[in-house]
């Protein structure tokens, strides 16, 4: 029996598998450890312990494998990074976290948005939402811990909870259709939440900043 499963391709060793070779979904687990890892990093700004996510993803990569229909679903790594995004949000959902995302993890809101990349998708930037009505750089915005209070009471008040799924997503540098995927949303309504997220956050720092004023 060919043990060589370097030269094969994920799909047709996950048919092998179904033929009784059981030693390939050692093969695959060990394979895409590394993907695991990298969501559990990303997955960790929003407050679940790394070790635990890591399981959790391991968890989600053997779904993957004993799910994965070669005649229906998109290539084995689409699937096994769907099924291991999934199950880690879900690990994290069920943790049942007591505050919405640790005050030092917003520092991701002010990422900049990268040019479109090939698959209909431009990110926005939150920073030029809160810079334009703040009066700030984004400089000074980094290292203002009020900014940053004021957006989780904002994000708290005004989000649903959908808006908040999204944008816990979002912080961990999902695209919107990934993100979509994850939730078992479609791309338009994800989309769509993504951009009311911008206008709610931009409308209320403007309404908080009219406050101090008066």
């Amino acid at each position: 029996m060919d043990k060589d499963y370097e030269k094969w391709g994920d799909e047709e060793l996950i048919v092998r598998l179904r033929d009784g070779e059981a030693s390939i979904t050692d093969y695959i687990m060990d394979k895409y450890k590394n993907l695991v890892r990298s969501k559990a990093k990303s997955m960790y700004i929003l407050g679940a312990d790394r070790e635990d996510l890591i399981q959790e993803g391991m968890i989600g990569l053997f779904k993957a494998i004993r799910d994965y229909d070669t005649g229906r679903d998109a290539s084995f790594f689409t699937f096994a990074d769907l099924c291991v995004s999934r199950q880690m949000y879900t690990a994290v959902q069920a943790a049942g976290r007591q505050k919405h995302m640790p005050l030092n993890t917003y520092i991701s809101l002010y990422t900049g948005g990268n040019e479109n990349d090939g698959t209909g998708e431009e990110e926005w930037k939150l920073i030029d939402s809160v810079a334009s009505v703040s009066g700030k750089n984004p400089e000074e915005l980094l290292i203002d811990r009020e900014n940053v209070e004021i957006l989780e009471k904002i994000i708290e008040k005004e989000l649903s909870s959908f808006e908040k799924q999204v944008l816990d997503l979002y912080l961990t540098g999902m695209k919107y259709s990934q993100i979509a995927k994850v939730l078992g949303r479609d791309d338009k309504s994800t989309d769509n939440a993504l951009q009311r997220i911008k206008s709610k956050l931009k409308r209320a720092m403007c309404q908080e900043r009219r406050c101090k004023k008066n």
